[in-house]
């Protein structure tokens, strides 16, 4: 006598909360990247022209 069994496996994955999770790691890891090349573009402008110059040309920008 032969028998035959057929297994069902189910698993419950949290689409949402998965894709969720995904956009947010993304998205801080862009900010971080952003704010990092913004810290490294300040800190290339003092070295090169100096606080007092980099403050002056700022508000000249803001105001003029």
């Amino acid at each position: 006598m032969t028998t035959t069994t057929h297994t069902t496996t189910t698993n419950n994955i949290k689409a949402g909360y998965e894709t969720s999770n995904f956009a947010l790691g993304v998205g801080i890891s862009m900010a971080a990247i952003v704010g990092l090349w913004g810290t490294a573009c300040l800190v290339s402008a003092l070295m090169s022209n100096g606080p007092l110059s980099l403050v002056k040309s700022y508000i000249t920008a803001v105001l003029g």
